[in-house]
């Protein structure tokens, strides 16, 4: 018998079922497209944190999501034997002026105070070393809360760990127990059907892969863009945000732009092979944040949509807060992330 039924296999998806799973639950899995096929295949996977300043309700969400995600991912690659690329390396950051390193410094004590021992927010000289960004002052933003991922890796990892837990991925079938709708952008578009409002919409995003070798390297983000040295000897480099666009799937100068500023802004990458390119549609909710809970119209069935830029990072805690809700009716989830919030 079936508890269970996850429409959608991206990060979301994935991640609310295998804590299901965890929980004792039996689910299943519908897809037409199968898993990660969505913006969740994408290269870069940046689990970077919010400036540790004006706190709310979303960025100490994903403080507590960031702080789980290591446990999380062994966990996962444990169960199912594939590495989901995940390691804590910390994130290095230029700074432009004197007024820009005093901000800096100012976030140092703030993150004292609001990351407390769990990691640390600081202002250092830049090294001498091949792997760092220019920075115009001298200085660097050094965080170690940041840790990055490979997205296709994380969501094979996530497949192996629940079919060897008996949870079965399927093209379609019906919907059997609790509901829960985590389908992405075509998911906003349905949600938003006949309402007055938008419930959110896609963005589309471009990156690319470079070949070179920064494994265990902390990531750098310079000329906004993220820039991440995974732990197969490649570094992702993006992405654009884009509103408006004709081709949701293929790439074109805009991601041109993107490697042209990494390559002034890194000079290590200069002559960093490109091996590959990636373009995808992420789901934006209207409000910004994820969106999650129970779906308005539909008893028994809910939502976990819209990480837009986020959802890896995210997953862990959402995963954990769906599954409560689902299986114990137990309500955690923050302000600003209900979905009533978008309506």
């Amino acid at each position: 018998m079936t508890d269970i039924t996850i429409r959608g296999a991206g990060i979301f998806g994935l991640s609310i079922a295998w804590a299901c799973v965890q929980r004792g639950a039996s689910v299943q899995i519908i897809d037409p497209s199968g898993a990660g096929a969505g913006s969740s295949g994408g290269i870069v996977g940046a689990l970077a944190p919010h400036v540790p300043e004006n706190w709310n309700p979303k960025k100490a969400f994903q403080l507590e999501s960031l702080l789980m995600a290591e446990s999380f991912w062994q966990q996962v690659s444990a169960a199912g034997g594939k590495n989901a690329g995940y390691i804590r390396s910390g994130r290095l950051q230029p700074i432009a002026d004197q007024t820009a390193r005093a901000l800096a410094v100012r976030r140092h004590e703030t993150a004292v105070d609001l990351w407390q021992d769990n990691a640390i927010w600081e202002v250092i000289p830049t090294p001498q070393t091949d792997w760092q960004p220019v920075s115009p002052d001298g200085h660097l933003i050094r965080d170690t809360l940041s840790a990055h991922m490979h997205p296709r890796r994380a969501c094979d990892a996530l497949v192996a760990a629940l079919t060897t837990s008996g949870v079965s991925i399927l093209s379609e079938g019906p919907d059997k127990g609790a509901v829960v709708w985590a389908t992405g952008v075509a998911g906003l578009d349905e949600l938003s059907a006949g309402r007055s409002r938008i419930m959110g919409n896609g963005v589309k995003g471009q990156a690319a892969l470079l070949r070179y070798d920064a494994i265990g390297a902390p990531q750098l983000f310079a000329s906004g863009v993220h820039i991440i040295p995974h732990l197969d000897g490649t570094v992702a480099v993006g992405s654009t945000s884009e509103r408006e666009y004709d081709h949701p799937t293929s790439t074109d100068n805009q991601l041109d732009d993107v490697i042209a500023a990494v390559r002034h802004a890194v000079p290590a990458l200069k002559d960093a092979p490109v091996i590959g390119r990636w373009a995808g549609v992420r789901p934006r909710a209207r409000s910004r944040a994820p969106m999650l809970g129970a779906w308005p119209d539909r008893a028994g069935h809910f939502i976990a949509n819209g990480g837009f830029k986020i959802g890896f990072g995210m997953a862990p805690k959402i995963a954990d807060v769906m599954s409560e809700l689902i299986l114990n009716d137990t309500d955690t989830i923050p302000d600003g992330f209900r979905v009533e919030d978008n309506l």
